[in-house]
């Protein structure tokens, strides 16, 4: 029998719509995971790793995590996103991933692609967001190379997504994608009013973001096979937690 390992979770939430990537608009439910190997200049959940927010994690089995999820969402959904921090922190997500795929329910998952698991292989929508120059972040292009090789090997359903904020994040990833031209890659414009309460007051701001990253997209000969999205969540609840 499979050891029981704890995982350590700080959300729980949904059924809500995925506000990013591949699974854009898609119904879902959230679990967040604490822990992150990054310190971006503008995480919009810093509280996953800079301490602010230890009081509130919890070590949860996979069985307890099922157990508040169907608490919060009953029986409304069939897909949940885990994400932190950086899930691919916590090798023992597996017996989670697995334990919800035993129930029929689908699993997306985002990662900045530093850390490699073998439960990769199993993540339904695998998202891998290589992080620009600011976020004060440098990428290892060696490991993330070989993250993408074992996920091509695999036949895994993968993406490739990077937040852009100006012209140096746009040029950082025009390389990625480049570097990688086979798997599908998404651009999304950066939110950097993560102070604001208030999402009236966000949305103007939020729209001439996306309108300046669509402009620099259409006439960029080398950003053919790309898509360009909002950060969804945010043009509707603004920077609120949980949703």
């Amino acid at each position: 029998m499979q050891n029981v390992k704890r995982i350590p979770v700080l959300e729980v939430f949904g059924p809500t719509v995925q506000g990013e990537g591949m699974v854009i608009g898609r119904k879902t439910m959230f679990v967040r995971t604490a822990g992150c190997d990054y310190s971006c200049s503008w995480c919009d959940s810093a509280f996953t790793w800079d301490g602010s927010a230890k009081a509130d994690i919890r070590m949860l089995t996979a069985y307890e995590i099922i157990e508040q999820l169907k608490d919060a969402g009953g029986s409304t959904f069939e897909h949940v996103t885990i994400s932190g921090g950086n899930p691919a922190l916590l090798p023992q997500l597996e017996q989670l991933i697995d334990a919800l795929h035993q129930q029929q329910i689908s699993v997306a998952l985002e990662t900045q692609g530093s850390r490699w698991q073998n439960w990769f292989w199993s993540v339904d929508e695998l998202t891998l967001s290589p992080k620009p120059p600011s976020s004060g972040m440098t990428t290892d292009w060696n490991v993330l190379d070989g993250i993408v090789e074992k996920l091509v090997a695999g036949k895994t359903s993968f993406c490739l997504k990077t937040v852009v904020f100006d012209e140096t994040d746009l040029e950082y990833a025009t390389f990625v994608h480049l570097r990688y031209p086979n798997v599908p890659f998404y651009l999304q414009a950066g939110n950097g009013q993560l102070q604001e309460a208030e999402p009236a007051r966000m949305l103007p701001y939020l729209v001439e973001r996306y309108e300046w990253l669509i402009d620099q997209v259409m006439p960029n000969s080398e950003l053919k096979r790309v898509h360009v999205l909002p950060q969804l969540h945010t043009w509707v609840w603004g920077n609120k937690k949980g949703v």
